[in-house]
């Protein structure tokens, strides 16, 4: 069963960091075999000027540059690197950022930038840099209704093996490393994992934390909100209800959503298709695509990233006919619901298989 429907999908448009470019000209002075690198910081991108934090002095940066064997060229503060650098011709790895971060800690947004660089022969290589946020955050909103509701109860934010506890009152962003991230209530002696996302560099998820009007255990919900200055999402989640959430494709799991959902069978999944030819460590996420047999559905349409994304088998049929990249590239950015079972292990990445319908939107 094939069904469409018009609706109008609202899409923010994030600046692009600038490309490094490539100057190969000759320079006095450096043997044939070396060339130069060269580094400058661009401009911040717009959608800092959002954000109410101070925003480091670039030239205190820290900033590293190793060689293609992993040797380090460069280790120290941005205002200590000279203002050509000399190195053997070849590949460069370069991470820029205003602080070295590990782990879960409130008020620590680290901004920086990474890149991959060739530098050629007896060459210039200008390496534009970056200044955009590269971990992610959480913050709560939480109302006294939730405060009333569970009096005895302690919210802790997890990520990876690290948990931090965030107080009623707690107003800062708890800053992550990009993947998983949950929220977390402990109250009468139980631990009770309220909901699990997955965040990207550059996103910060504000979660406001309350209860329905009516108390009862089963109406008890939560309400996301996303804060204004990073990335747009909006989505709503009921504590108690969370079965029903992709039963229908007009209530269907997110992408984000879907990768905690394991195991899930006949469950709506809403994503952008936004790449295809899986193997089993790539993707191919602009055309032209060869296989018909499966697709990558991501949580936005310039996603890029294997590690957001969930794998989507197209079995021969119907379903296949109209979304395959193949025969149809148009699709590509589409927003798509697919009903299908998600299972933990397609192409090395969470998958969805047997689709058996899909709306477009």
């Amino acid at each position: 069963m094939k069904r469409m429907e018009n609706c109008i999908v609202a899409a923010v448009l994030l600046p692009v960091l600038l490309i490094p470019g490539l100057s190969c000209k000759k320079v006095t002075g450096v043997p044939e075999s070396d060339g130069v690198l060269v580094f400058r910081f661009d401009g911040n991108p717009r959608e800092l000027s959002k954000v109410s934090e101070e925003l480091p002095d670039t030239n205190d940066f820290l900033i590293t540059v190793s060689g293609e064997s992993g040797d380090v060229v460069f280790d120290g503060v941005y205002c200590d690197l000279p203002e050509k650098l000399e190195v053997p011709s070849g590949s460069y790895g370069i991470f820029v950022r205003s602080e070295d971060f590990e782990g879960l800690r409130f008020s620590s947004p680290q901004y920086g930038d990474e890149q991959c660089v060739v530098v050629p022969p007896g060459g210039v290589m200008t390496v534009s840099l970056g200044c955009r946020q590269i971990n992610s955050g959480i913050r709560l909103s939480v109302s006294p209704d939730f405060l009333t509701a569970y009096p005895d109860g302690v919210l802790f934010i997890k990520a990876g093996d690290k948990r931090i506890m965030y107080g009623y009152t707690e107003k800062r962003i708890a800053y992550f490393s990009p993947g998983s991230v949950s929220l977390v209530l402990y109250d009468s002696g139980e631990e009770t994992v309220l909901l699990t996302r997955t965040l990207v560099s550059q996103e910060i998820l504000t979660l406001k934390v309350s209860v329905s009007a009516a108390l009862s255990p089963e109406r008890r919900g939560i309400t996301i909100d996303l804060d204004t200055s990073r990335v747009w999402t909006n989505e709503t989640f009921m504590l108690g209800e969370e079965d029903s959430k992709g039963a229908s494709y007009e209530n269907a799991l997110t992408v984000s959503q879907a990768l905690a959902s394991i195991g899930r069978e006949d469950v709506w999944v809403s994503g952008f298709i936004v790449g295809g030819d899986l193997t089993s460590a790539n993707a191919s996420f602009a055309p032209p695509f060869k296989s018909a047999s499966n697709l990558l559905l991501g949580p936005r349409s310039a996603s890029s990233s294997r590690e957001n994304c969930i794998a989507v088998q197209l079995s021969a049929g119907e379903v296949r006919d109209a979304l395959n990249l193949a025969e149809h590239p148009d699709m590509l950015g589409r927003l798509v619901c697919l009903n299908g079972d998600i299972e933990g292990a397609y192409y090395g990445m969470t998958g969805l298989k047997s689709v058996s319908d899909f709306v477009l939107k």
